[in-house]
């Protein structure tokens, strides 16, 4: 489908251009929301009409653009950002944060987008920077960066105290950082290798209680062995005894049938 756009439909096509399209997006998206029209012999006076419109209405907006431009050109703003060694900044001073800066400065809403970062500023110093509204309208402001001095201000105060309680806090500081980390850990351990890990705990507990099991068995035999003895020790005295009666009435019985034997041959004499 052909069509001859009637406005400026960005990324797209410009009002006046006309451009080969997609069907649906011609008859479902352009022609329904008057943003374009068939190209045809009908188009012409249409075209024509809308285009003086689109003209004006451009002419209106750059006239609009140039004067913020010239506003902002040459305009200074200054943003705070903490900082480490050799003066880079923890972080980075971004398209966003500029355009934050600059409107509340200059009293306009200034789109991100229009500002011109190769890359975001990661150093404290002033750096200029290009706001571009179209091709042949732009803006350049310089924008520094501060270390920020309420940070500064704190530092300096906490080393005006004793250091004694300085080195508690930081003592203090790190053992909040290692429960930390530990915390960490322990949520982005692995669900596998965390119940793993308490499988093994439960069955080292589980083996734990079987050995102190087990020793309290052996320390239950050995009692009982030891009783064993002692009984064995107090039963041998009186196995011995009625062992040695009988062999008394042996020697007795004995003595007794040889005294009789002498006494039929004293009378047999």
């Amino acid at each position: 489908m052909k069509v001859i756009f009637i406005e400026d439909v960005p990324d797209v096509a410009l009002a006046g251009e006309a451009k080969e399209v997609a069907d649906g997006y011609g008859r479902n998206y352009l022609l329904p929301k008057k943003l374009a029209v068939l190209a045809n012999s009908q188009a012409s006076g249409i075209v024509e009409v809308q285009l003086k419109k689109v003209a004006l209405k451009r002419a209106q907006a750059e006239k609009e653009m140039a004067e913020v431009a010239a506003k902002l050109n040459g305009m200074e703003i200054t943003l705070k950002a903490k900082v480490g060694e050799k003066e880079r900044l923890y972080g980075s001073v971004t398209g966003a944060d500029i355009a934050e800066q600059l409107s509340s400065s200059a009293g306009l809403d200034i789109d991100k987008r229009k500002i011109e970062l190769d890359e975001p500023i990661r150093e404290v110093g002033s750096h200029e920077v290009t706001v571009r509204f179209t091709q042949d309208i732009t803006a350049v402001i310089t924008v520094t960066v501060e270390p920020d001095k309420v940070v500064e201000a704190k530092e300096e105060k906490e080393e005006k105290k004793p250091r004694a309680k300085k080195e508690q806090r930081v003592e203090e500081a790190e053992a909040k950082v290692d429960d930390t980390e530990a915390k960490v850990d322990d949520v982005e351990e692995p669900k596998a290798k965390k119940k793993s890990r308490k499988k093994a705990e439960a069955e080292a507990v589980e083996a734990e209680v079987k050995v102190g099991e087990a020793e309290a068995k052996v320390e239950e035999i050995e009692a009982k062995t030891e009783e064993a003895e002692v009984k064995a020790e107090k039963a041998e005295p009186k196995a011995e005894k009625p062992k040695a009666k009988k062999s008394q009435k042996k020697a007795k019985a004995k003595a007794e049938k040889a005294e009789a034997k002498e006494k039929e041959a004293e009378a047999g004499e």
